[in-house]
């Protein structure tokens, strides 16, 4: 009777003390995830699913824009009820301005940026051809976005991917990630007085100690890690034109023979000089140059997929900053002496979409999250590889795509790696292969109408100026230039941002009609419009941007018409410009002019114009990723 008593009390007693260690077990896992995993991931690590909203883990507003979703083509988008994986969202974030007024106006002006796109498919219709409000991203005569577009969609664009550097506070040291952002907080620069401040300016922005852990800097904002010479780029090309193998075809292709036939009848080119047309110091071998683009007229055939619907495919934008990607579409579209409606008739595949109006399709404002963008191409891509055999045969290697928005590298990297990459952003640290993809000039078009507007400068012995830029503060090395040498030598026009309207363009013209060096530094990234700038005014470039890979690379030699400077040489930019002899000087002033006509576009193509340097650049980098069978 005791026994059956005490009974229930042993009972409650081991209940209690289950309780207790599991509530000590439950406390240690607590910890222990505290201890070694994220903030953003310690509870969803605990859930079997490791799943999360995407609005809810990159804190996008609720909103109309975060919930809407976006049909074009054949896919759906939705942006509020996809599910994703949280620790696969890479967290992007605007730079931040270099000066207040994009801060205090972005939010009031971005709605007059978005009532502006509605009519960005009314560009070529558009009344006025010399309205200072255009739609497209435009720029102020500086070349870089009005403070109107900048403040609104420009924004968008100004970001760029990297890789993130943790500092470890106890090591003093930096540590590499993969997801794409570094760890910093912004600081302002003082004045630069000397080489050895410049050096230890530019390694301050590396090494800057953390105050807030969680603050991020760009890659925009930091030196790159290595460079790359221009000499080291040219044998870098010739090797792998000479060693250069694409993925071999399974089955013999009477297309790629007809390939390889051209490439021996090109690397065997007479000496020739019969093209008056032809300015021969520009090119690396004006005989080979010839030769190829002779047999590309007689020989290329492309097919152009007419899957995908507007606006991301099919849809070619003729202004702003972005035109040559539009400008490419419209030509190849309108193009009876390449394309061919049979794909097997054809010797390279064109692949027709915008970056620029995939950024503004599907770009959800705020999310800081392009991964439906990318996503987006690869299910076109895997769409393509499904419905025709020619993408598989050759793992894209004979299709190739024209881009010139920034984001382009990050939206066609792994499922458009083996393709030729036309792209604007050509930094050989940002994916960009030498020998294999094509670097596409970034042409700032103010008139659709007439895209040679402006074009024309002043003889040498009227151009009193040394060296002139003016642009915004993009960046770390327009910082650095301009505390060198803004307002510091009479000799050199170094400026900051130009304030915006019609005058201002036009003192932006003069300047660059009236200078013999026009300084192109690089911004965000290692492309400027400046470069086509400078040679549409007759200005020799002076290039400021390590890793750039100049247009055309694999035919033009720029050395004859252009000068590079390192980054780490800006202190001495005017000796260096100096140290050029007058006779040198025009000789490349001269080359200069002869240089324009293949940076132009025309409506109607002309031969040997920026229409037909891409394709041929496009043709001529595919022959030497030949080889028979």
């Amino acid at each position: 009777m005791e026994c059956a008593l005490q009974l229930p009390k042993l009972c409650r007693i081991e209940t209690r003390r289950v309780i207790f260690f599991t509530g000590i077990i439950a406390i240690c896992i607590l910890v222990i995830q505290t201890l070694t995993l994220p903030y953003g991931n310690r509870f969803s690590s605990s859930f079997p699913d490791g799943k999360v909203r995407l609005h809810e883990t990159t804190n996008i507003q609720n909103d109309e824009s975060s919930h809407r979703s976006a049909t074009v083509g054949n896919f759906l988008l939705s942006n509020d009820s996809s599910l994703v994986d949280s620790s696969l969202i890479p967290e992007v974030k605007y730079p931040e301005a270099s000066y207040t007024e994009r801060e205090t106006k972005y939010e009031s002006e971005i709605k007059e940026s978005e009532s502006d796109a509605k009519n960005i498919f009314a560009l070529e219709k558009d009344s006025d051809p010399d309205s200072v409000q255009e739609l497209d991203h435009n720029r102020n005569s500086d070349g870089e976005s009005s403070s109107k577009i900048a403040n609104g969609l420009d924004k968008k664009s100004l970001k760029t991917d990297t890789e993130v550097h943790y500092y470890n506070s106890t090591a003093g040291k930096f540590k590499e990630s993969k997801h794409g952002f570094s760890l910093f907080n912004k600081k302002e620069r003082g004045t630069l007085s000397s080489n050895e401040n410049f050096q230890l300016q530019t390694a301050s922005v590396n090494t800057t100690i953390l105050h807030n852990p969680i603050k991020k800097e760009f890659r925009c904002n930091i030196p790159p890690k290595s460079t790359m010479s221009m000499i080291e780029m040219v044998r870098l090309l010739i090797r792998r034109h000479s060693s250069y193998r694409a993925r071999r075809p399974q089955l013999s292709s009477i297309r790629d023979q007809e390939l390889f036939s051209a490439k021996l009848l090109i690397e065997n080119a007479p000496i020739t000089s019969n093209d008056r047309k032809l300015h021969d110091p520009l090119f690396r071998n004006a005989s080979m140059f010839s030769r190829s683009y002779e047999l590309m007229e007689r020989t290329l055939k492309v097919y152009m997929y007419k899957e995908g619907e507007k606006p991301i495919f099919h849809q070619p934008i003729l202004k702003g900053i972005y035109a040559s990607e539009g400008w490419f579409m419209k030509l190849m579209q309108e193009n009876k002496k390449f394309l061919v409606k049979d794909p097997k008739k054809a010797h390279i595949f064109y692949m027709p979409f915008s970056t620029r109006m995939l950024e503004f399709s599907l770009y959800v404002r705020n999310s800081h999250n392009r991964t439906n963008l990318a996503e987006y191409l690869k299910n076109y891509t895997n769409m393509i590889a499904a419905k025709y055999s020619f993408w598989n045969r050759t793992g894209g290697a004979d299709h190739f795509f024209v881009a010139c928005h920034d984001w382009a590298p990050y939206e066609t990297r792994h499922h458009m790696e083996r393709c030729i990459k036309a792209m604007c952003n050509s930094d050989v640290t940002g994916g960009y292969k030498i020998g294999k993809d094509v670097s596409l000039p970034e042409t700032y078009v103010r008139s659709a109408r007439n895209p040679q507007r402006d074009i024309g400068g002043k003889p040498p012995s009227k151009r009193p100026i040394l060296a002139f830029f003016a642009g915004s503060v993009h960046g770390y090395l327009r910082r650095i230039l301009l505390s060198y040498w803004e307002n510091k030598d009479p000799d050199m026009k170094i400026f900051g941002p130009m304030p915006p309207g019609v005058a201002s363009k036009m003192n932006y013209i003069q300047h660059m009609q009236s200078s013999k060096y026009c300084v192109c530094a690089k911004g965000y990234n290692v492309n400027s419009p400046r470069v086509v700038e400078a040679i549409f005014y007759e200005c020799v470039p002076v290039i400021i941007s390590d890793n750039f890979v100049p247009p055309f690379f694999e035919v033009l030699d720029w050395a004859s018409f252009s000068v590079f400077v390192p980054e780490k040489d800006i202190p001495k930019l005017k000796e260096i410009l100096l140290s050029i002899s007058d006779e040198k000087y025009h000789i490349m002033q001269m080359n200069v002019r002869k240089a324009q006509q293949h940076f132009v576009w025309h409506s109607k193509p002309v031969k040997y114009d920026l229409f037909y340097m891409t394709l041929h650049s496009i043709w001529y980098n595919r022959l030497f990723q030949i080889r028979p069978k």
